[in-house]
């Protein structure tokens, strides 16, 4: 169960990526995976009484899926959520769990007690009831696993897991950047810059600003930018590149994005307020280096100076410095575009976190 927003979601996003990632790791190892519900308990606070609604409907379908599941052969063994924090807490898998008697597990649970006197204070308080509740509570970054141990009670419980992709498609997608190229940036000659992000408006515009900024300082080198994504900011986004220089691509199907990755030569992304960055993973998987900004967890699955360059969250001027160094080195390019390749396949491989998975679902199972 993913309370945000569920693993066939329409709409793309990191998150729905890391929610099928790990299903796809759970039947990996063997398990039998059933996706619960699809009940979106995301809540923005902009409509006044719509937590109290959702913490409603989320005991009233919790009791409907305990009595659907309470004869022993129904029975699920395990209840696994995927991402629950103050915006969108979990309603069901408490109770569910509670009702049959078997273990509740979360992975990427979050806790910002700021919120604790706002608008979500209810949604934290919920989730942080969840988290403790929770037999197993998986970390997805270092960040958030020291947030986390005030709140974990027994620290056995907590786990660190990093975040982890299938790197196969990205592996077949390099091995044909030729036909990439010719594909996605239209015969155009390069170098080729690749910026994937959703155009939000908030943090994921702000990145883009920071990224319009930065290429705007690089001076007279050459330079061409893909940008696969699309979404509401998309005119203003638009407005600030030049257009003989921009290709973009909108919302590209996740079948087609390893190729999107191959056809480029150096991903760019600013990361105002990332989590972690799944489009790094994957891109550095397909081998792409990047420069990117240094928030959140960044640094945990990109490695600066040697799959790519991290700089502070924001700073268009240090942003640009990077680009321009890595633009003028094509031998260090292609260094860190070989140590971004194995770093994906041997540290954040679906193989490797499918029996990492299986060994801590064990350990609680009953």
């Amino acid at each position: 169960y993913a309370p945000m927003k569920a693993p066939d979601h329409p709409v793309p996003s990191g998150d729905r990526r890391m929610a099928r990632l790990f299903m796809a790791a759970l039947a990996a190892a063997g398990h039998d995976v059933r996706l619960a519900s699809r009940l979106r308990s995301w809540d923005d606070a902009s409509q006044p009484g719509r937590a109290e609604r959702l913490r409603r409907i989320g005991a009233r379908l919790a009791a409907h899926l305990a009595g659907r599941w309470r004869a022993p052969a129904d029975r699920p063994d395990l209840w696994f959520t995927y991402h629950l924090y103050h915006k969108a807490p979990d309603w069901l898998g408490p109770p569910v769990c509670d009702a049959l008697g078997i273990p509740y597990v979360v992975a990427e649970a979050s806790f910002a007690a700021k919120q604790a006197a706002g608008p979500w204070a209810e949604g934290l308080a919920a989730s942080v009831a969840a988290t403790r509740r929770a037999d197993l509570v998986l970390a997805v970054s270092a960040r958030d696993a020291a947030g986390l141990r005030d709140v974990v009670a027994d620290p056995r419980r907590l786990v660190r897991f990093p975040p982890f992709l299938d790197t196969a498609p990205f592996a077949v997608a390099a091995a044909a950047r030729a036909e990439a190229r010719a594909r996605w940036c239209g015969g155009a000659d390069g170098p080729w810059l690749l910026a994937v992000g959703m155009m939000r408006r908030g943090d994921k515009a702000r990145s883009y600003g920071v990224l319009a900024d930065a290429l705007g300082r690089l001076g007279d080198r050459p330079w061409r930018l893909l940008v696969a994504g699309g979404g509401p900011a998309f005119p203003e986004v638009a407005s600030r590149f030049p257009a003989d220089r921009t290709r973009f691509l909108g919302e590209v199907p996740e079948a087609d994005m390893p190729g999107v990755y191959a056809a480029a030569d150096l991903l760019v992304w600013p990361a105002i307020n990332e989590a972690f960055g799944m489009a790094l993973l994957e891109g550095q998987a397909t081998g792409l280096p990047v420069v990117a900004g240094a928030a959140g967890a960044v640094a945990e699955i990109a490695r600066d100076d040697l799959t790519g360059l991290l700089v502070p969250p924001g700073d268009a001027a240090a942003f640009a410095d990077g680009v321009a160094r890595l633009l003028d080195d094509g031998s260090r390019r292609a260094a860190m575009a070989a140590a971004a390749a194995r770093m994906a396949r041997e540290e954040h491989g679906l193989a490797r976190a499918a029996a990492a998975l299986d060994a801590a679902l064990r350990r609680v199972a009953r």
